[in-house]
């Protein structure tokens, strides 16, 4: 609750937007700009998306509002993003899930992570965790973890924000390389996953770092690794995967702003333009830092050659697995 409330209380989000006037001489954006949230509200990535409407909306005199269709691992949102006009006012705030992990689980996910989109600015990462309610879960540390799950008579039960997820990736990795048997339950979100895990219905989470810090710090739940290369600032004293011995599981969540392919280059490079200034403003700078998303922004060049390369890597590895969720 003090997250969302966080979250309601951030000034002017779509109020102010809305409030301002719009363009008279035609030039985009001369109507609202839609920025589609492929998750609920209340995560990272919607989070995100706010505070950038919210910046863009005072920088370019226009209103961008955040649109939320989850469902699928980020594909229901990311499909209809991509049937959209490529006019600049449709927009994605595009992560992992519905570009690199999520696809290769269904076999008509409605668009190609690549050629669909305009991939216009990357706007940081961070990586997920792996926590445990400490009422249900007695591991002190992550060999304990491992061994109490190998303990258990039936597979434990981990949430995730959905199928096809980091987290939910994590888990299957995970249950490979460590020769655990887990249940994944997915949830249509980090918030309703977050409660059961709080509340004692759900032994394992399995989360991105941000929306799980606080319960964190607060003691509430356990930490055991991050998936990070190195420990983060947010938890500094969770250990991260290769310390625990699980060198080869690297996986986070990246944030972009992405649009439907061929986006003309006259809006693509205002959008970099404005989302570069956006990034390197005091309130979206203390936001980022606040949700843990590090990383410096990329342009279309180097943010396609990026998606490209974690679809073939990641998305391969992740088709290899044979999940299917059809």
């Amino acid at each position: 609750m003090r997250r969302r409330s966080a979250l309601l209380a951030i000034p002017g989000l779509l109020t102010a937007a809305g409030a301002l006037a719009q363009p008279a001489n035609g030039a985009w954006p001369s109507r609202p700009v839609r920025i589609v949230v492929t998750f609920p509200p209340g995560g990272a990535s919607d989070i995100v998306a706010r505070v950038m409407a919210d910046v863009l909306s005072q920088r370019m005199n226009a209103r961008f509002v955040v649109d939320n269709r989850p469902g699928a691992g980020g594909t229901v949102g990311a499909a209809h993003v991509a049937t959209q006009p490529a006019d600049g006012y449709t927009l994605m705030l595009s992560n992992t899930a519905p570009i690199v992990t999520s696809p290769p689980l269904y076999a008509r996910p409605g668009y190609d992570p690549v050629t669909s989109f305009s991939h216009v600015a990357f706007l940081g990462t961070t990586p997920a965790v792996i926590t445990a309610n400490k009422t249900l879960v007695p591991a002190t540390d992550f060999a304990g973890l491992i061994a109490w799950i190998k303990a258990q008579p039936q597979p434990v039960a981990y949430g995730t924000s959905g199928i096809g997820s980091v987290p939910h990736i994590l888990g299957v990795l995970l249950e490979r390389e460590a020769g655990i048997r887990l249940n994944h339950i997915p949830y249509r979100g980090s918030a309703p996953m977050q409660a059961e895990l709080l509340g004692g219905s759900l032994p394992l989470g399995f989360d991105v770092l941000p929306d799980t810090a606080e319960n964190i710090k607060a003691d509430r739940l356990r930490a055991y690794a991050v998936t990070a290369a190195a420990r983060q600032p947010l938890a500094p004293e969770v250990p991260t995967m290769a310390e625990v011995g699980h060198p080869n599981i690297r996986i986070d969540n990246w944030l972009g702003l992405s649009a439907p392919a061929g986006l003309p280059a006259p809006i693509a490079e205002r959008l970099r333009t404005e989302t570069f200034a956006a990034l390197a403003t005091p309130e979206m700078r203390r936001r980022l830092d606040e949700r843990g998303i590090t990383g410096e922004p990329l342009g279309p060049q180097e943010f396609t050659s990026m998606v490209t390369q974690q679809v073939r890597d990641i998305g391969g590895a992740v088709a290899a697995l044979g999940i299917r969720q059809d």
